[in-house]
Order: structure tokens, then sequence, then C-alpha cells
């Protein structure tokens, strides 16, 4: 039994424990969050949930990261390859024809804000669905001579993921160096996860912020949402596409799904493999340096493109930066298409003075979402961009994965990044910016093709949901800065 002087004692100690816990919390969350309605929204939690509020803000509130990134960047030799050449004035002239003057702004503001040279000599090529996406990573994975990276957000031991890991063990056998990293919340998709059959291979690989959480939790933050793949420092693959059966026409199980991913040659492959080298050094300690992994690399192409590496460490914010530049340059067309469109405040006033100059902006979301708090909270949004004239259109099942941006029919912006909180700013990602007409051409014939199929959505259609319905929506759409 306890004194009867705790009883008396205990209140004051509590109070002076959570008191002390709360000041300490909200000092760091004053000195640290760079978004003001996350830190109201996490002050009010942490004074509002005695003891509680205090400790889910360490747990999920504090960005561990940031620390040991500026620690890696300080005593670390900088991943790089021998020294490129630049793409100069000339290649923009070649490019960007009469949009000039108005996009080489662009070249110079993506400059300032990414810190990557936009270099030039490089082919993309889209691939459609895992079908071609994964036959050509797996032809290339078996024509490797010297090193093969391989980073995925999601791993799935599913009949796709399997043939990755053979491919992969063949090429290890062969000699070939192989990396594999993962998102810990990405193995576990499936279950027993990929990672027994890449142990039982002697296969090198990692995971990305190993975490308690389930992987049921589909809103978690701070994962690594990047898919990058290169080979013997050349060939480089890109996109939005995980490794799993569901991208696949043939066979694609319970979860069929629409996707776009990148086949990448020329020197821009080095910002893939350097992206890839910081990732499995943060991870491992282990670097990544020489001719082994990067080598010179000649021109294939005369697109004109840089990676655009972001996350909530070192790099924040510049994938969001590209974006406002982007709509902010834009004259005759823009075309989005994204699964998820949780755009913030300055995102949305951005689309709209764009619609309102006379651009034709169309935004290409699915018609329903494979996250039901995600539909809700989307569909609370759209009312803001269809009233000043931006053009909705919803996809067709199956859930369309894809991720690209075009404007005024020359630059592109492909890769990982949604158009949400947790791509734009919570979360690891990769994109690549590019100058071609071409390439343009061929994205906007996927736009078109989107658009062929999909219902075109219109402001008295969000208008006129039931009053139960709009309120369900709005309050999703109240987390929207963790969504």
């Amino acid at each position: 039994m306890f004194p009867d002087i705790f009883y008396t004692v205990w209140p004051y100690l509590f109070a002076v424990l959570n008191t002390g816990l709360a000041i300490g919390a909200s000092c760091h969350v004053v000195l640290t969050k760079r978004d003001n309605r996350s830190a109201l929204g996490w002050v009010g939690i942490i004074w509002l949930t005695p003891i509680l509020g205090a400790f889910l803000y360490v747990m999920f509130g504090v960005n561990r990261i940031h620390r040991k990134a500026r620690r890696l960047m300080k005593s670390a030799e900088k991943n790089v390859a021998p020294p490129l050449e630049y793409s100069t004035d000339q290649d923009l002239h070649r490019e960007l024809g009469h949009d000039y003057d108005r996009l080489s702004r662009l070249v110079q503001f993506v400059d300032q804000a990414s810190r990557v040279p936009l270099l030039d000599g490089n082919r993309l090529t889209p691939l459609a669905k895992g079908d071609e996406a994964y036959a050509e990573m797996l032809a290339a994975i078996d024509a490797a001579q010297r090193s093969v990276s391989l980073q995925t957000y999601i791993f799935d031991n599913d009949e796709a993921g399997r043939k990755f890991v053979h491919a992969l063990s063949c090429a290890k056998d062969r000699g070939v160096e192989v990396r594999v990293l993962i998102d810990d919340v990405g193995t576990r998709y499936t279950w027993p996860s990929i990672k027994g059959h890449l142990r039982g291979a002697g296969i090198a690989f990692d995971t990305f912020l190993p975490t308690l959480i389930p992987w049921k939790l589909h809103y978690t933050n701070l994962r690594n949402h990047r898919k990058i793949m290169v080979v013997d420092g050349r060939i480089g693959f890109t996109g939005g596409m995980n490794i799993r059966q569901g991208c696949c026409e043939s066979n694609p199980g319970k979860h069929p799904l629409l996707d776009l991913h990148f086949k990448v040659e020329g020197p821009v492959v080095t910002h893939l493999q350097e992206t890839f080298a910081d990732d499995w050094e943060f991870c491992t300690e282990e670097k990544l340096t020489g001719d082994l992994w990067f080598p010179v690399i000649e021109q294939m192409g005369t697109c004109l493109a840089r990676g655009v590496g972001d996350g909530p460490d070192v790099e924040y914010d510049k994938i969001r930066l590209a974006i406002l530049g982007a709509i902010g340059c834009a004259s005759r067309s823009l075309s989005i298409i994204t699964p998820y469109f949780l755009p913030d405040q300055p995102l949305i006033t951005a689309l709209n003075v764009a619609a309102m100059r006379g651009v034709e902006v169309n935004i290409i979301v699915p018609q329903k979402n494979n996250l039901r708090l995600v539909q809700w909270a989307c569909t609370a949004q759209l009312w803001q961009v269809l009233q000043r004239g931006c053009k909705v259109w919803l996809t067709p099942p199956p859930f369309d994965h894809t991720k690209l941006m075009v404007v005024d029919d020359v630059w592109s912006f492909v890769g990982s990044a949604n158009w949400d909180a947790r791509s734009l700013r919570l979360n690891f990602e990769f994109n690549v910016e590019c100058y071609d007409r071409v390439l343009a051409a061929q994205l906007n014939e996927i736009v078109r093709h989107k658009m062929s199929v999909s219902h075109q959505t219109t402001l008295e259609e969000v208008d006129k949901r039931s009053i139960p319905i709009r309120l369900r929506d709005g309050v999703a759409r109240l987390a929207l800065p963790y969504l």
C-alpha cells in the first residue's frame, strides 16, 4: 500500500511532470516546425492531452532524419560522378524554341531551388503498366556486367517480386555488385515479406527507417517513397511503379492498378545513382564510389533533364517549388495526373491563377481511390479549383497510380511524388524535370487517352453531394496536412 502522503502529493507531481513535458515539447515545436498549421496542431495536442500529447509528438512529430542527414553531409565524401557537362544556352534554344524567353526563367528558378545542374543528352522512354516496365527492368538486370542498385517503396512477395529476386540473384552469382534498398513499411504489404527471399539469395539489402508502425496504417510519414534502379551506372529506371503483381495486366490479382514508369538513358542517370548512393549510405554507412557505380556516361538523346530529390531532411521543398515555378510559367496548357490530389492552398491558388490567365488546366484523378480518407478529402477540395476554370477528370477503375505533369508541350515532370502533403513535405521522393518536346508529346498522348475514357466532373456535381456526405468529406479534409 502507498503511504497516505502519496495520495496527497501525486496530483502535484503529475501536474509538474505534465507541465514540464508540455513546455519542452512546445519549445521544440516552435523551434523546428516550418508549417504554422502543423505547429499549432501539435501544440494543441501537447497541451490538451496530458502526458500522452508529448509522447505522441516525440513518436510521430520529431524528424529524426534531419540530424543524421546533416552529420552524414558534414562527415561523408559526397557520392558524385566524374565531372558532368552542364546544358548550355544553345542547348536551351534548341529545345525551347519560341518558348525560350519564358521557360529559360524556369530553368534558372529550378537551378536555384534544386541546386542540381540541368544536363543535356538524355532520353526518357515511357513504360506503361508492369508488363512492359518489368520486362525492361529484368532484361537490364540480366544484362548487367558490373553493378545494380535498386530502391523502391513497395517490394511485394508475389510473382513479380520473386522474378526480381531471381534476376538479382543471378546477377550476383555472375559477380555483379547488387544493392537493394526498400522502405521498411513497404516490405509489409505481403506476408511473409520479400526479405526472406533476398536474404536466402545472399543479396545485399537494407530497409529504410525500421519502424513498429503497422503496415495497415497507410498514412505513415517519413517514408522513402522513391523508385530508382540503375544498372552498370548507365541505364536507369524511375517513376511511380512499385514492384508488385497488381501493376501487370496479366494476372494482376485482387488489386489491379495502372501505373507509369520510365527508362532513363544519358548523363542524368548520374542523378538517380547519386540519390540511391546517399540513401544507401544513410541506412548502411557504406559509401558507393568510383567507376563501378559512377562511370562516365555518354549522351544518348536530346532531352535536357535533371533529377530532383526531395525529403524532410536537408532537401526540403524542392519538388513543390519546381511545381509552383512551372505553373507560374505555363502560358497555354497544364496537365496533371496524380492518384492523390490534396494540394495545399498556395498550389490551389497557383492553379487557379493559371486557369484565370487562360491556361487550359486539366487535372486527372481516380474516380475511386484506394484510400478512402484521401478520396473524401480530395472531393472536399475540388470545388476550389473547379470554380476558377480548372477541369477535373475522374478515371474509371482500376485504380490509376500514374504521376506526371506537362506544361506547354515542352516541360515534363515525372517520378514518385504525389500532389499531397506526404509527398511534398513528409516523405522522400524523386522526380525528373525534362525539357523535351518529343517526350512531352508522348505524355500528352497519355493524358488525352485518359481524358477520353474519363468522366469530367463539374462544380454542380460536387455541390450536389448530400449534407452528411459533405460533412464527412469536410472532416476528412481537416487531416490534409498529414494525408
